[in-house]
């Protein structure tokens, strides 16, 4: 019978802001982003909004015949212009079904520029790593060097004892868009255990 037993496509979730930014870079990387996806036959899945680097990369990868699946809430239907033009739009009550479904959807993840939802949504996917809910690659895309600065916090935290120098790097850079697909559907760093005080005190 046609269907049964077919794998489940291969979905990267694509975190970005659901504004546009200040330099065209941004829009740039984020159409590139979208448009590769689908050349490769991978499928996105992201915060179903129409608006913003969410938009732009979103209309890309529909526009190259690729599968596109938005996730957005009951609130943020209208506040961020949902996209009514995908292969298909989840609408679920809060914000944390959407990130688990994001999750769910996905076997990982790639951040370009964003603010603060942004971090958020890459972040809880970092801490799902190291506490080993989870095993799928976060990727940072360092579109026009956005993310050094956020690179230099996560190296201080290491040396600071906050973080093992094992799960910095679970939160992977990428130069370009090529690498960050690479990185997103490769297998997660292997990592140990969170705690670092359990390893002083045996």
């Amino acid at each position: 019978m046609s269907g049964v037993n077919e794998p489940e496509p291969i979905r990267v979730c694509v975190y970005c802001g659901s504004n546009a930014g200040s330099s065209p870079e941004y829009s740039a990387s984020a159409r590139q982003l979208g448009a590769a996806l689908a050349n490769h036959g991978i499928g996105m899945v992201f915060g179903g909004g129409s608006v913003g680097l969410m938009g732009v990369a979103a209309d890309a990868a529909m526009q190259a015949g690729g599968e596109v699946i938005g996730v957005i809430t009951e609130q943020l239907v209208g506040a961020e212009v949902a996209h009514r033009a995908l292969s298909r739009l989840d609408i679920v009550p809060t914000m944390h079904e959407r990130k688990a479904r994001l999750c769910e959807l996905a076997a990982g993840f790639i951040v370009l520029p964003g603010g603060f939802g942004t971090v958020d949504e890459f972040a809880e996917m970092l801490t799902w790593n190291q506490l080993g809910i989870i095993a799928k690659p976060v990727v940072l895309l360092d579109v026009a060097g956005y993310w050094g600065p956020l690179f230099d916090w996560m190296d201080g935290a290491v040396s600071a004892g906050f973080v093992r120098p094992a799960h910095r790097l679970l939160a992977q850079p990428a130069g370009d868009v090529e690498e960050a697909i690479a990185l997103a559907t490769s297998p997660v760093p292997d990592t140990p255990h969170k705690w670092m005080d359990r390893d002083r005190n045996g």
